[in-house]
């Protein structure tokens, strides 16, 4: 019994690695098209947050005022192309007629494109780690609004990527005060302090911010000195 369950997933597993296989040619179109895509447009900023967020919600009306007065300073607006923040940020850049762009993926729920993004600039991935490079390859800034894992994930995810030096060093930007600080006090106390896991000054290359025009005054001065570029 024991060897004919043995077989049986051996087979299963020789099965499941041929698909992975061809599974690289999937991944690599995705690239390609994400690369593709984006190197036209220019210089962009990523605003990530909640896809539960309402129309009329305070956070909803703020990320559609960031977006908006970014795309009039020239910059993209990149979201993951769905409900909630995500369509309130491709609202605000579609409002100053500036480029709109969504990195929309398939998932059991929440997720579906929203009406604000520019035709020629709407992708669909099936791979969350190809949708990751191409936020981060192209963006010239990231702005956190309150979200959930996906925010969550999508924070320390560029954190890493600057305290590593993985690449040039970009403004980042959580927004809300009230909602970030919890965060940002344990790991002061808990991750800085406590037990010394990260350094002394990593967390300040984060900005937290309450308004647009804190966000707008930072990106601006920040590039008044730095270079527009991808990341790596």
């Amino acid at each position: 019994m024991n060897n004919q369950l043995s077989n049986i997933k051996l087979r299963d597993w020789t099965e499941t690695k041929a698909h992975s296989s061809w599974q690289i040619f999937k991944i690599m179109a995705e690239f390609v098209q994400g690369f593709e895509t984006l190197a036209k447009i220019g210089p962009c900023i990523s605003i990530f947050g909640s896809a539960r967020t309402q129309p009329g919600h305070k956070y909803y009306e703020l990320a559609m005022d960031i977006a908006k007065r970014l795309a009039e300073e020239g910059f993209g607006i990149i979201t993951g192309g769905g409900p909630g923040i995500m369509e309130a940020a491709n609202k605000g850049a579609s409002l100053a007629s500036g480029r709109s762009v969504g990195l929309n993926i398939a998932l059991p729920f929440e997720q579906s494109s929203n009406l604000y993004i520019n035709r020629d600039t709407s992708m669909n991935f099936d791979y969350f780690f190809v949708r990751k490079v191409m936020f981060t390859k192209y963006s010239q800034g990231f702005i956190m609004m309150p979200g959930g894992w996906g925010t969550m994930d999508e924070f320390f995810e560029v954190a890493t990527l600057i305290q590593t030096r993985k690449f040039t060093q970009t403004p980042m930007i959580c927004m809300g005060t009230t909602y970030w600080n919890g965060l940002f006090n344990w790991m002061r106390e808990t991750m800085q302090d406590g037990e010394n896991n990260i350094s002394p000054g990593d967390l300040e290359m984060i900005k937290v911010f309450d308004t647009a025009e804190e966000v707008v005054d930072y990106i601006r001065e920040f590039y008044s000195h730095n270079k527009l570029q991808p990341n790596f």
